[in-house]
């Protein structure tokens, strides 16, 4: 047996045949590609599926609860029509019909509150520079009983 190469074998193999020792330099580059491919598309994904949710946060929608729970559903069961109703319920402003209902709500408790029959609030009378304290109109019973 004679250890000489044959003369049609080449003398230089390529990268990707492994060598002798067990070393394959492919599947090792090939695995590396494999690993940063699968983590950059997973980040990928994370970021596309809580888009609704990044959206109503940050124009402080009334509805952002809703949309967060609308993407977890569609994490968890993978039902796509979850993920594009909250995009949609995002993109959209609900009309805020809390403001004017607590408005209302205050006056009516304010007006409750008021006991009926009882005087209204007199304004205290404005001091007149350089003139008297009492500046008032008198009133019809006033007039009658002074004259």
């Amino acid at each position: 047996m004679s250890e000489q190469i044959h003369p049609l074998a080449p003398h230089h193999l390529p990268f990707f045949v492994p060598g002798v020792d067990g070393s394959d330099t492919l599947t090792l580059v090939m695995g590396i590609f494999l690993v940063a491919t699968i983590l950059w598309v997973g980040t990928l994904y994370w970021k596309l599926h809580s888009l609704p949710e990044r959206m109503a946060h940050k124009s402080q929608k009334l509805q952002f609860e809703i949309v967060a729970v609308l993407g977890l559903i569609s994490l968890f069961t993978h039902m796509h029509i979850f993920w594009v109703a909250g995009l949609l319920l995002a993109l959209i402003d609900l009309p805020d019909f809390g403001t004017p209902m607590r408005s209302i709500a205050d006056s009516v408790e304010r007006i409750a509150d008021a006991t009926p029959g009882a005087p209204a609030a007199e304004p205290e009378a404005e001091a007149v520079p350089g003139g008297s304290q009492d500046v008032r109109t008198p009133t019809k019973q006033e007039v009658h009983s002074h004259a």
